[in-house]
């Protein structure tokens, strides 16, 4: 198993930079980063960077970019408008990958919606749209992976029907992202994901999280934890073991956090830490496919 780091871990901490963070990544041993859209956006904008120069240095690196996280929302469009900004939004992103040689796009659903959908028809749209999407990554071999986020608000929030969606696409191009967080925020099947084909999980987040009514309004990304924290409540076990079972073959876990006190560590005190919890956790129920350092 390979280690990578998502910058939803430290995109608050102080001056944060996203070509600080692949140099620190590298320094600390993960093998792959998931570069969150938010701070490649920000750092654009401000004329930190360029995708042109964070290409140039992935080409003379050992780090590896695992996914473009997210293209938000990608579903549930309520006008022509809408649709075509999320189109507009595939495209530039992209154009962004085939420079910085990712091969992964996270989809991120919508939440709040106005309209009143049964599942059923979020998944109809759904499946609709990746269908469209798969036009669009097919010439250039991208996958397109659905994050089903844990929150009551958000139009697909369980392992289950993000499972079924992408049965339904039936494309070898369209997976899931499991998050342990949102997998346990609301209660997804773990019979689902028991009998899911494991090659159809594309990115594995990995955290902690503290024990909290699922559904309740303040069990939100700031209660997470790094893996392996005493406080957390997850079944990193059984997690490891079913993945294990179904067949996994992404071969990388990738550590996710949002806990605002971890924004208060420097920027290289939080990617220092993120590797150390998240290779004394791992190793606990896979082996390491690298030396990490």
């Amino acid at each position: 198993m390979k280690i990578g780091f998502n910058e939803g871990c430290n995109r608050f901490c102080k001056n944060h930079s996203v070509l600080e963070d692949l140099e620190l990544c590298e320094k600390y041993g993960f093998d792959y980063i998931d570069i969150q859209s938010e701070c490649l956006d920000r750092d654009l904008e401000a004329g930190k960077v360029t995708i042109e120069q964070l290409g140039e240095w992935f080409k003379s690196h050992r780090l590896s970019m695992l996914s473009y996280n997210a293209l938000k929302p990608f579903n549930m469009s309520q006008t022509q408008e809408e649709k075509d900004e999320v189109m507009a939004q595939l495209d530039e992103i992209i154009r962004r990958c085939l420079v910085l040689d990712c091969k992964m796009i996270v989809a991120v659903p919508n939440e709040n919606i106005s309209v009143h959908a049964t599942r059923a028809e979020i998944r109809e749209d759904a499946v609709a749209t990746l269908k469209e999407m798969v036009k669009k990554v097919e010439p250039y071999g991208i996958k397109l992976s659905i994050e089903f986020c844990g929150s009551p608000g958000m139009t697909i929030n369980r392992f289950d029907d993000a499972y079924t969606i992408v049965q339904e696409v039936d494309s070898p191009l369209v997976g899931v992202t499991l998050d342990q967080y949102h997998f346990h925020a609301m209660a997804s099947d773990w019979s689902t994901l028991e009998k899911a084909d494991g090659k159809k999980i594309f990115v594995w987040h990995v955290n902690d999280t503290e024990d909290l009514p699922c559904g309740a309004p303040y069990n939100t990304d700031e209660k997470r934890l790094w893996p392996g924290d005493s406080q957390g409540c997850l079944d990193h076990q059984r997690f490891a073991d079913t993945l294990k079972k179904i067949g996994f073959k992404g071969n990388c876990c990738t550590v996710e956090v949002f806990r605002p006190e971890y924004y208060e560590l420097t920027q290289e005190e939080n990617v220092k830490t993120a590797a150390k919890v998240t290779r004394a956790h791992v190793e606990k129920y896979w082996e390491l496919s690298r030396v990490s350092y």
